[in-house]
């Protein structure tokens, strides 16, 4: 029962503007984090239909002290989930109720014209524009083993390997058993909407990061090299973290900044399965960081994902979560220029990347702008990513650096990148990255773009035999 009270916990903070789904969660005192936020994350994504089996049974008439989010997570993981998985009043009373809710729920079907429980999921005809369903991104953990060798374990469980993505249009109509490599990203592997990893053995085992595309960009636009010192200042729950460790192949040291300490043994946890060894977490407020602390004096790139309203979680929050308060987005966005400032003040940092998943202009551009202003020549944005089809908004000269995504435009969740590199320096990196995968790997093999892809090198790595 702890799980569901934990989870309807969780909710009932988002419905009252206290953080979004991922801090809510991780600042829970509930130990699986990762299963609390599968199961709050889907119940998100039902929200519209529980909303509706509930009012068809009136089972929140009969059983008055039954609050709704509690009734919601119940109900879910009875009719769509892997089963109730607590005992006593709770259990009883929800299984007086499965009849009238299961006949509820085929009424729902014959109404809507669908079949499948995913065909609910959809919007009804005649209601709007359908929103583009969101697939699921597999990060493949090349600490651990290869891109080709985790296509090879698929292919062996049944699902039909296309190739690399052409477009983004061929994203759009994989179903089924069917998945593609990534477009932009080498070592991203992308599947139907709903594909389920969470049992599979490459993922229990580390092999596999389940991350969303715009998630994997803040690391692979760092793009630190081997063996270098860098800052991810805003880490739990570590999936970016994990992202580092993979770019820099194990080597040079990852600085990982979280205040709570839940939230940094999960993400320890999570680091070691994935093979993670080059990391020091600390339990500290990145803001009270010392920039001139002898042990920083190394950090060339941070990586910079604070707090914000997580309104780019369109698909799996709901509508009123993506429009906080004009209050909270205030604050937030003092909080975020706050600490973007005080990252650009380590004395050797040369590139930092700055991210957020939401959508409001207030934590994203003008955060970027009122900080450069500030701190005059001395950093400027990159334009990177060039071939990127969403940019940032027009709020100021040079915006259009930015990178933003969206369901619409890019099929992933909400976000917003901004690439910050030191002027009148040696720069760390190139100061505008490669357009597309295929030309990063012709970059680093000092081919010019546009010339045949070079032979893939290939690197010993631990096997995973199906």
């Amino acid at each position: 029962m702890a799980l569901y009270r934990a989870a309807a916990a969780v909710l009932s903070g988002m419905e009252r503007g206290e953080g979004g789904i991922k801090s809510l969660v991780y600042g829970s005192d509930f130990p699986r984090a990762r299963q609390l936020y599968a199961l709050v994350a889907e119940t998100l994504r039902y929200g519209p239909v529980l909303d509706a089996l509930l009012d068809g049974a009136e089972m929140l008439r009969v059983e008055k002290k039954l609050p709704l989010p509690l009734a919601k997570v119940l109900v879910y993981d009875l009719l769509f989930g892997k089963g109730l998985k607590c005992g006593g009043r709770w259990k009883a009373l929800a299984r007086r109720h499965r009849a009238r809710l299961e006949a509820e729920l085929a009424r729902l079907k014959v109404r809507r014209g669908v079949s499948s429980n995913e065909q609910l999921l959809q919007p009804e005809s005649g209601t709007g524009p359908e929103a583009p369903q969101v697939p699921r991104y597999v990060r493949v953990n090349v600490l651990k083993t290869r891109v080709d060798d985790v296509v090879e374990f698929f292919k062996r469980q049944g699902f039909a390997f296309l190739g690399t993505a052409g477009s983004v249009e061929d994203l759009k109509s994989l179903s089924g058993k069917k998945f593609l490599l990534d477009l932009h990203l080498p070592e991203l592997l992308v599947f139907p909407p709903q594909t389920d990893f969470h049992d599979n053995r490459l993922y229990t085992s580390g092999h596999i990061i389940l991350q969303d595309k715009a998630s994997c960009l803040p690391a692979f636009l760092l793009s630190p090299s081997a063996g270098s010192h860098v800052i991810d200042a805003c880490a739990a729950p570590g999936n970016k973290t994990s992202h580092l460790a993979a770019i820099l192949q194990n080597k040079g040291c990852i600085f990982a900044f979280d205040v709570d300490t839940k939230r940094l043994a999960t993400m320890n946890t999570m680091l070691t399965r994935a093979g993670v060894t080059s990391f020091k977490l600390a339990q500290q407020d990145f803001l009270t960081v010392d920039p001139h602390d002898p042990k920083y004096s190394k950090v060339k790139y941070i990586l910079l994902d604070p707090s914000c309203s997580g309104s780019g979680m369109v698909a799996r929050l709901p509508l009123e979560e993506a429009a906080p308060s004009a209050e909270r987005l205030q604050a937030l966005s003092g909080f975020q220029r706050r600490i973007l400032s005080h990252a650009l003040r380590f004395p050797a940092v040369q590139r930092l990347v700055y991210s957020t998943c939401s959508v409001h202009r207030e934590e994203n551009e003008d955060v970027v702008h009122a900080v450069l202003q500030e701190l005059g020549s001395a950093f400027r944005l990159v334009n990177a990513f060039p071939s990127w089809p969403c940019r940032g908004l027009a709020a100021f000269p040079g915006a259009e650096c930015c990178l933003r995504a969206s369901p619409a435009d890019t099929l992933t969740q909400g976000f917003f990148v901004a690439v910050l590199e030191r002027c009148g320096e040696e720069a760390a990196v190139p100061s505008s990255l490669p357009a597309t995968a295929e030309e990063n790997l012709q970059q680093e093999e000092g081919a010019e773009p546009g010339a045949a892809p070079p032979k893939k090198r290939r690197r010993k790595k631990q096997r995973v035999k199906a």
